[in-house]
């Protein structure tokens, strides 16, 4: 069996015209393992925990496999429950590195550069050591992640490592929270790091009126609809006042508009109605 050598890893605001769109989407972090402060505790079946640096020389920890000379390989490892907090879908971000099966001397064909990432909701933490049973059907599969780059014995001598990161995403999710899970099938791989996080748009005044934070929908291609509160002093014309928040976290396709009422004039770039003072 190879034993891996763990290493270091490296790791404008803007302000657009109001009725310029879309504008830049939110993300709010559901987990993050470079935060944890002891051990993560995922179960495994079977990777390893083991600690790792960032570049501020922080310690994380992160999760290895590599029983390549095995054949019909099934390992997993599964996160902690990751409640949504009414996320409908859900962005995973992992930092991996995977060994290059050909810079391993005698590997068998079994040798693989890529693993599986799945998820299975719950409405509550009731996940033990072997249920849900660690196979696809009860979890559902999001993707078969590979590696951009892998890594031979020659980066590892002269301590180069190289971390890919991938992002996926899947919904809808509507139960109360979810697990995660990575399968390795035959590599020599590190899960470095993962981060679970969903989008939502912004608050903005555009077009005279105020837009609450909204949620993205449950597919990339959704649309949801906001309605719009005038801002004081001003009041709708034509039709109701909507925006949409796209599966990215963008408002897009504004409706409507709200015009400051008579007497007042629109100031600040659109988003307050003053009264205009009268000279006398």
């Amino acid at each position: 069996r190879l034993e891996l050598s763990f290493f270091n890893f490296l790791f404008s605001k803007f302000i657009v015209r109001l009725e310029i769109l879309p504008l830049c989407s939110l993300t709010e972090t559901l987990m993050d393992s470079t935060t944890a402060t002891a051990e993560l505790g995922w179960t495994v079946y079977p990777w390893e925990e083991v600690s790792g640096y960032d570049e501020n020389m922080n310690t994380i920890r992160t999760y290895q496999v590599c029983n390549v000379f095995d054949n019909n390989q099934n390992n997993w490892v599964r996160t902690k429950y990751i409640r949504r907090r009414g996320a409908q879908r859900i962005h995973v971000e992992m930092k991996f590195s995977v060994r290059d099966c050909s810079s391993i001397p005698n590997v068998p064909g079994s040798c693989k550069e890529t693993f599986n990432l799945y998820y299975y909701e719950s409405d509550a933490d009731t996940a033990t050591r072997t249920s849900p049973a660690w196979m696809e059907n009860p979890w559902i599969k999001v993707d078969t992640i590979a590696a951009d780059e892998s890594f031979s014995q020659v980066d590892l001598g002269g301590r180069v490592m190289k971390i890919n990161t991938e992002v996926r995403s899947f919904g809808p999710v509507s139960r109360n929270g979810f697990y995660l899970a990575f399968q390795d099938y035959g590599g020599c791989m590190s899960l470095i790091a993962v981060r679970v996080f969903y989008r939502k748009c912004p608050r903005i005044i555009t077009n005279g009126a105020l837009f609450q934070e909204t949620l993205s929908g449950a597919e990339s291609t959704s649309l949801v609809a906001a309605r719009g509160v005038c801002i004081p002093n001003a009041e709708e014309v034509d039709v109701p006042i909507k925006l949409y928040c796209n599966g990215d976290g963008e408002w897009m396709v504004p409706i409507g508009r709200c015009m400051c009422k008579a007497g007042n004039e629109a100031v600040e770039n659109g988003t307050v109605c003053r009264g205009i003072k009268i000279r006398c």
